[in-house]
């Protein structure tokens, strides 16, 4: 995937960021590259899920205690992303991926022969904090390269390919647990980090010359960070984005109490069903990228906005007064996981568009405010415990709703040239 320059009329980039362009491509190489990079998250975290038992019994720890372990991954993934974000704006995007990418592999491997829950709580911190810092360095090279329409639509195919993570993930960590160990989970993790590695080494160019990058220091990326944080259009997708965000998460943290515990299917069927929304979610963003410059990215986020409104406030009633019925829960999670695909990487493509000057520290506050989304909705999701769906019913809808504000209400109606609308 080669990037036709846009013309200066509707982009009006400036001499040194045009020569920067020419100099490094967008190669479909280098998208497939941050696509893999992508996939760390789900797959350290849904491949795992499944061995929780295992985990408690052969590390003597609690099921609190491995709970934990998960949300220091999420603390990992968001500060990551945040510091990563600035520092790849200083350095540049190359060394600080590929460093990055080796220290995830290290925590990975110190995982899988972590002796206690202890040392396996910190090197997931780790995990996460690394695997965020690599990801949000990935985004920023994509938003370094593209422009316009095809940085909304290329962001859409990172996060609809992403999107087979989630469904492969399940099903391989159980998968792993039938032929083998819990651990083999994490040496698997830390070869796709080798692999990772190999892949940008070869395919990652430096796409940040020397004449961008900002000067470093703490008072630099406050500096930074007040410059996008000041910018209401891309405060308003940032909010798009990160309730939409929680919202997932209150689907992911609980739909195995509502499907199992509550309506009594199998752990195979719901896990056909996790992959099967997840598919739905996949598709909504690769035809969200096949229309990009042809209908509105704020029309097709309005449309999940509302699908999910729709599906939260079906399944809250349904909690509330029909025990959350199977067909109605089926139908909702549906619906819900496929306006995910119009919501969140339209959001994102969309926040980033708003503060071109400024990538990594964008991408950098957009991924730390989405995964402490997750890390917080996930927890309060479970809070009536495994045979109620009002919590997490209560949640997506609040999420939709607040996404839908910030679309109307915080970010900019009308168009800004040169900026996809």
């Amino acid at each position: 995937m080669h990037q036709a320059p846009l013309p200066t009329a509707v982009t009006g980039p400036t001499p040194p960021l045009a020569q920067a362009r020419r100099q490094a491509r967008l190669t479909a190489g280098l998208v497939a590259t941050v696509v893999f990079v992508t996939a760390i998250a789900p797959l350290a975290t849904d491949m795992y899920v499944p061995a929780f038992p295992q985990v408690a019994g052969d590390l003597s720890g609690t099921a609190t205690q491995v709970q934990l372990t998960l949300t220091t991954f999420f603390v990992g993934m968001a500060l990551g992303q945040l510091i990563g974000g600035p520092v790849s704006d200083q350095r540049g995007r190359r060394i600080p991926l590929l460093a990055a990418l080796l220290v995830m592999t290290a925590a990975s491997i110190g995982c899988a022969v972590a002796p206690t829950i202890g040392v396996m709580t910190a090197a997931r911190l780790v995990q996460g904090f690394a695997g965020g810092w690599a990801m949000v360095i990935g985004r920023a090279v994509i938003v370094d390269l593209a422009t316009g329409n095809q940085l909304v639509r290329v962001l859409n195919v990172v996060a609809a390919v992403g999107g087979i993570a989630p469904i492969v993930g399940p099903l391989l960590g159980g998968l792993i647990l039938q032929l083998s160990h819990w651990r083999v989970s994490f040496w698997l993790v830390a070869a796709l980090g080798l692999a990772m590695t190999l892949a940008a080494l070869l395919a990652v160019p430096e796409s940040l010359p020397r004449e961008r990058r900002h000067a470093g220091g703490l008072r630099n990326f406050v500096g930074a960070g007040r410059i996008v944080l000041a910018n209401r259009e891309y405060v308003g997708y940032l909010v798009v984005a990160g309730a939409a965000m929680g919202a997932l998460f209150a689907y992911v943290a609980t739909s195995a109490f509502v499907l199992q515990s509550m309506n009594g299917l199998s752990p195979l069927a719901y896990s056909i069903d996790f992959a099967v929304n997840a598919v739905g979610m996949t598709i909504a963003a690769l035809l969200a990228a096949r229309l990009a410059g042809r209908v509105s990215t704020r029309k097709l986020i309005l449309t999940g906005q509302i699908a999910a409104l729709v599906a939260g406030g079906a399944m809250l009633a349904g909690a509330l007064w029909l025990g959350t019925p199977l067909p109605l829960a089926l139908v909702c999670f549906f619906v819900l996981m496929t306006a995910q695909g119009l919501m969140i990487p339209n959001g994102g493509a969309l926040a980033s568009a708003a503060v071109p000057e400024h990538p990594g520290t964008g991408a950098a506050v957009q991924g730390f405010v989405q995964w402490v989304a997750a890390g917080t909705i996930a927890p309060l999701a479970g809070l009536g415990g495994e045979h109620t769906a009002v919590p997490m019913a209560t949640l997506i809808t609040a999420g939709a709703a607040v996404s839908m504000v910030g679309l109307l209400v915080l970010a900019k109606p009308e168009p800004t040239v040169g900026v996809p609308s």
